[in-house]
């Protein structure tokens, strides 16, 4: 992330790569005031292990691009709102020159629970253990669903 003021909207993403028994780390890295230091965690990212990076940022937001110009790794940008309701986060997260992507999710704590859940995805392409808990998931959103609608049916009946 790129400042400590963005861990508790980052922490959607922790929960549910926690809910996945997804392991991650954690790092605070500003593309503009850590260059170097956001260089050499790109750069080591894949030898580390690290299969898949989350990226949030507010204001100009360029830390996902940066991680991504210098790793092959996907890397899934969330623009956190830290002024202008996160629109300009969302713009510099999406707007990626050709040849260098970068996955943008939602603004804020959705996005980053989306970009957990994305990662998670991407993950499960080679792990079948984590695409069957993933399917799991998936049918417990869609009982969710079937459930409240019963119950607004019920409700609205009267």
């Amino acid at each position: 992330m790129g400042s400590d003021r963005d861990a508790d909207v980052m922490h959607e993403a922790t929960r549910v790569l926690d809910e996945f028994n997804v392991s991650w780390e954690v790092r605070v890295i500003s593309a503009h005031r850590s260059p170097d230091r956001c260089r050499a965690f790109a750069r080591s990212a894949a030898r580390r292990g690290v299969r898949v990076v989350i990226a949030g940022a507010g204001r100009a937001a360029h830390l996902a691009g940066v991680i991504a110009s210098h790793t092959v790794l996907p890397v899934v940008g969330v623009p956190l709102d830290a002024g202008m309701d996160g629109m300009d986060a969302l713009l510099a997260t999406v707007q990626m020159p050709r040849g260098v992507p970068v996955a943008s999710m939602a603004v804020g704590g959705t996005g980053a629970a989306n970009a957990a859940l994305y990662a998670v995805e991407i993950l499960a392409l080679s792990d079948r253990t984590l695409a069957r808990k993933l399917a799991g998931f998936r049918k417990k959103q869609a009982a969710s669903v079937a459930a409240k609608s019963r119950s607004v049916s019920r409700r609205l009946k009267g």
